[in-house]
């Protein structure tokens, strides 16, 4: 199997992949992840493709997976707070709540690029004041979109879910796996 070459410094991603028997290396891109686009599905699409794409461009012969994670509530997108103040807004807003979670995948090679969107339906636990507070002063949400880790401390206000939970980490696993078997190999 031809390496594959995860354009994320992320360890959720990286564990996810390597859950699933996937081998691969890291090489982070380092793109420019400003939008103008509000619809979160087009927006971790172009995203991951510019990973993607970015890495790619110097590996060609390369097969290279790209992705980019969102939270949206009411089709606002929360990405990662600037802090606590902006992690508080953010976590106030979604508790009680449902919202989403949406993640781009980009998997391009020499042949074929492939760009998908996953979304998964998060609900969340009403929280107090003084819960919100404490699960900022963790500082576990602090590098996550939505100010929030369902696989950490945060786990405990989550009442359930509709999709795949690990797309909620940050990457789709089954279906990038099925994508890199069906398309690339």
């Amino acid at each position: 199997m031809n390496k594959i070459i995860l354009a994320s410094g992320s360890p959720r991603r990286k564990d996810i992949l390597t859950a699933h028997g996937i081998e691969f290396e890291i090489l982070v891109s380092d793109v420019d992840e400003s939008f103008s686009e509000t619809n979160p599905k087009k927006v971790v699409e172009e995203l991951s493709r510019r990973k993607a794409k970015a890495v790619w461009e110097e590996h060609q012969n390369r097969i290279v997976l790209g992705a980019d994670t969102v939270v949206a509530y009411e089709d606002e997108i929360l990405g990662k707070p600037k802090d606590d103040e902006d992690a508080f807004r953010m976590i106030q807003l979604i508790q009680g709540k449902r919202h989403q979670v949406y993640t781009g995948v980009t998997i391009c090679s020499k042949e074929k690029t492939v760009t998908f969107a996953e979304k998964t339906d998060v609900i969340v636990a009403p929280m107090t004041e003084e819960e919100v507070k404490a699960y900022i002063a963790t500082k576990e949400g602090r590098d996550k979109a939505g100010s929030y880790a369902i696989q950490g401390l945060f786990g405990r206000y989550i009442l359930g879910y509709d999709g795949d939970y690990e797309n909620v980490v940050g990457l789709p696993g089954s279906r990038v796996g099925t994508v890199l078997l069906s398309s690339f190999f």
